[in-house]
């Protein structure tokens, strides 16, 4: 089975070391010492653990949508070269980059600081806004 230190843990989780350790003294995972005698955690119960706690981000569109993969962030880069934009976002512990129309990101107005959310379908990411957010 694998077993990852503590620190690759929280790394992997998005949390402090110390977090995982609260979850180790707190029974969510079992702690176990490697060869060299570091704690470790069980990757199944780190997987288990990340999908049972993990939340998204409210979608700060109002939008309803059948797209599932969704992700609520806030814009942290935008950067416009002639017809083409570029438009990174901070969406939870996940950097999500969308490539788009110069014209379609003066539309939605976005500027780093901006809510939006990014629906990916395969390698296409396209962003959503609320006018004026």
């Amino acid at each position: 089975m694998t077993r990852l230190r503590i620190s690759d843990a929280a790394r992997f989780l998005g949390v402090s070391d110390d977090t995982v350790r609260r979850w180790v003294a707190d029974g969510r995972l079992s702690q176990h010492k490697d060869a060299s005698n570091r704690a470790v955690v069980e990757g199944s119960e780190l997987a288990a653990l990340a999908q049972t706690s993990s939340g998204a981000l409210p979608d700060p569109s109002g939008v309803v949508s059948s797209s599932r993969n969704r992700f609520a962030g806030l814009v942290t880069d935008v950067s416009i070269d002639g017809v083409m934009a570029q438009v990174s976002m901070q969406c939870g512990p996940f950097r999500v980059v969308s490539l788009m129309s110069a014209e379609a990101c003066r539309e939605l107005e976005l500027e780093p600081g901006s809510l939006a959310t990014a629906s990916v379908k395969a390698t296409m990411v396209s962003i959503d806004t609320v006018p004026g957010s």
